[in-house]
This record gives structure tokens, sequence and C-alpha cells, in this order.
């Protein structure tokens, strides 16, 4: 398997929205970061499972909650680029990925 490899304000979004569910109920932070968890591994074991977007990455929907895991595949890894609301600020990531 491809090492995953997270985009530094990536890993902020992802602690953000931790912090944002466990501030609205207990124990529903922990419960987001194991579904990211259970996605990055889904992915990671099979990197074309999620649609390819118009510029060229891929698009993962969490099962639980509304966010997209958007990610690009390389020969040695896999590069998460943005942990992405369903409905807040579209594509406000595609800068990270030029």
């Amino acid at each position: 398997m491809k090492k995953i490899i997270i985009h530094e304000e990536a890993e902020k979004e992802l602690w953000h929205a931790v912090g944002y569910y466990e501030d609205k109920v207990k124990g529903l932070g922990l419960d987001f970061e194991i579904e990211i968890q259970k996605a990055l591994t889904l992915i990671q074991e099979n990197p074309k499972i999620s649609t390819e977007t118009e510029y060229g990455v891929r698009r993962h929907l969490l099962q639980r909650f509304p966010y997209f895991i958007y990610y690009d595949e390389y020969e040695e890894y896999i590069w998460i680029i943005a942990f992405a609301h369903t409905s807040r600020k579209p594509f406000y990531w595609e800068n990270r990925i030029f």
C-alpha cells in the first residue's frame, strides 16, 4: 500500500472539524476521526475508488459526515489535499494542487 501524506492545511482542517464536532456532542469528534481513518484506509487500499474531479484529483464522500476528502495519487504515495465540508466554500483548496 502507498503511504498517505496529508497537506499541512488539510491537517488543520481535520483537527478543526474534530474539535467542532466534539464541542457539539461529547464523543462525536472521535466518531468523526474514526470515520476519517476508515476512509483513508479505504483510499489507501484502492486509490481509484473515488470520483475524479475536473481538477484531476479525486474526492471521497464520507458516509456519516458531510465531508469530502480530496486527494491525488502519485507513484509512491497518496497526497491528501483537503478535508472539505460539502456545503462550504467549494474549491477553496484548489491552490494546493498547483
